[in-house]
């Protein structure tokens, strides 16, 4: 039987204020990082069968 999931934790103070500023923060992934990615994907995608 499956176990009871646990209440997401609430942030308070500061870090709930550096959770926010992280989460307000835009990241980049470089041209090089972003090819990798969608090659491993391309990958993924031939192998498995997703219907």
């Amino acid at each position: 039987m499956a176990r009871p999931i646990k209440e997401t934790p609430i942030l308070y103070g500061e870090d709930a204020k550096r959770f926010e500023a992280r989460m307000k923060e835009k990241r980049r992934i470089s041209p090089e990082e972003r090819a990798r990615m969608k090659a491993t994907y391309e990958a993924l995608k031939k192998v498995c069968d997703f219907v």
